[in-house]
This record gives structure tokens, sequence and C-alpha cells, in this order.
């Protein structure tokens, strides 16, 4: 790909992004799976919490850090999570120049049957699996992103289009530079495989009771394997882990549904508000309420923009 149809692809880019997400935070688009992600102001680094995704990043650039290694997603290169993973992230974004992205949510047992369906096909040598890359956006990679905005901004082609294409951008990542640590990851054999199993149930089940000795028994492996394996993993121990993962659901709660946080709390598992505010604390910086009203405008959601924008003339 020539620079200069790198740098239309990328206005391009940037033109549907702004058109779909008109204002800051995260916007729903017509496919469930897909966000838009728009930000106007830079953000320190700061706990984060996603779900297995593909997030690329069009204008602007944005970090994450986790178990010591930082991975930059900017348009230049893209993040893929295997499994939902609690890290840290900062953002670089102007009013002039706001960061714009897509986050593409991924649905870990149609990604796994695709992976394994790849390895069957086409496999590769042994590589160790990784929970987190960020890779280069290629020139399919880019196509595939603009024709997936194009989709979006039309009722028909988000229903009968945008989810091939979310799926075509899926195998693009499967197999790309470092698709193959990606497929290790989201195999369902071997240690890797049982961990992430034990991390979407933590996932799905966050506001259950959940304890260690139940978790390693389906995992088929002892207290003390598991727990090294999970640390391995994930950067912290299980009840780390589920903790965070209650922590970020309860801030979700109250910027994005406006509870309260003695009630966000309860949703999540907390049976002590006071432990709640305390561990809240800890892990973000600031109490619940200042937390929630300093990050409203970067973490809420917005509805899908409603009007059919239609398809601009491509200059690429």
């Amino acid at each position: 790909m020539s620079a200069t149809d790198s740098t239309a692809r990328r206005a391009r880019m940037v033109e549907l992004v702004a058109r779909l997400a008109p204002g800051e935070g995260y916007t729903r688009s017509r496919l469930d799976s897909v966000s838009l992600m728009r930000c106007e102001r830079p953000v320190q680094r700061t706990p984060a919490l996603y779900e297995p995704s593909i997030v690329i990043v069009v204008q602007g650039r944005k970090r994450a850090f986790h178990n010591d290694r930082a991975y930059v997603y900017d348009a230049q290169h893209y993040l893929a999570l295997a499994v939902p993973l609690p890290f840290e992230t900062e953002t670089e974004a102007s009013a002039d120049e706001p960061m714009f992205g897509i986050a593409l949510r991924i649905d870990p047992s149609a990604i796994a049957e695709l992976a394994l369906s790849l390895d069957r096909m086409r496999p590769d040598s042994e590589v160790p699996p990784a929970t987190m890359v960020a890779s280069p956006m290629d020139e399919r990679m880019s196509d595939a992103a603009v024709r997936l905005l194009e989709a979006l901004c039309d009722p028909a082609e988000s229903a009968l289009l945008a989810p091939a294409i979310a799926r075509e951008i899926a195998f693009l990542a499967l197999t790309g530079e470092q698709g193959g640590s990606l497929r290790a990851a989201m195999a369902q054999g071997g240690h890797f495989g049982r961990i992430a199993k034990a991390l979407r149930r933590i996932h799905d089940q966050y506001d259950r009771k959940l304890d260690v000795t139940s978790l390693a028994g389906e995992a088929s492996m002892s207290v003390p394997a598991f727990h090294a394996r999970f640390k391995a993993v994930t950067a912290a121990s299980p009840i780390q882990y589920i903790k965070a993962m209650r922590l970020h659901q309860a801030r979700l709660l109250m910027i994005r549904n406006g509870c309260a946080a003695a009630d966000a709390a309860r949703r999540v598992g907390y049976e002590s508000a006071s432990q709640f505010n305390r561990e809240f604390k800890r892990m973000f910086g600031r109490p619940p309420l200042e937390e929630a009203r300093e990050l409203q405008r970067i973490l809420r959601v917005s509805e899908p923009v409603q009007a059919t924008a239609g398809r601009a003339a491509s200059s690429y």
C-alpha cells in the first residue's frame, strides 16, 4: 500500500468515525458487537477493563500497560485481546485532534472455533500464547475497517454486510503477524485454554460467589497450580482478578446507569459498602463518586446515530 493510499484510508476512517460518534465516550453502532470511541482530551494512565476484542485506533494514540509491558495502538497498530483483562491505559488526544477508534467485541466461542479451524488448515510452528498483542495495521485490515465503517452508516448494510466484515477482521487478526499467539491463547486445550475458560466464567458471573477451589477444580488443576497459571496469564492472583472485575463493573454501573455507589457495590457482589469504598479508592485513586464524575464523558455510552449517513465518495 502506497503512502498516499494509506493516508487516504486513514482520512476516510477518521471521517466515518467522526460521523458515527458525534459525542465523547463510546457510541453504539447498528451492529451490537461494534462500538465507536471518541475522546477529546488526554487521559493519564488509569485502570481499564476490556472484553475479548479488537481495538482499532484511527486517530490519536492509546497505550496499554500489562505485566510490565507497554502496548501502543494507534493509526499504525491495532490491539487484540484474547481474554477479558484488566490493565492500565493512557490516551493521547485533544479537542483539535480527538482520539477516534473502533472497538470490536469478539465472541470467545466463535473465535476459538475459527482459530481451531485455521490451525487445522494452516498449522504454524509452535508459538507461545499471548493474552494481548499490538499488531501492525496492514492494507487488508485497513481496507476491512473502512468497509465496516461504511456499512455501519446504512441500516440495511449494517444488518446484511457488517457481520461478515466483522468476522473478516477477526480472521485477519488471527492470521496476522501475531495471529499464532492469539490462536494459541484461544485454543481450548492446554493450561492456557483452561485458564481462559475460568476467566470467561469470572467475567460472566462476577456478581456471584466465586471461590478459587471451585475454579481450580473446573480447570482440572490443584489450587497451587491454578494460582500459578492464572497469575502467569493475567499478572494477578484469582482473588485480585475477581476484585478488579467487580470494581470495574461497579464503576461502569455508576457512570453509565447512574447507580449510587452502595447500589453498584451490591449489584457486583459486595456485602460491605465500606469495604467497597476502601477497595475502590485503592484501585482507582479516588472515591467512587469522584471517579464517576471525572470519567463521565470518557466512558459513557451513547445510542447509535439514527440518521442514514449514506456513502460519501471514497478518495482512495
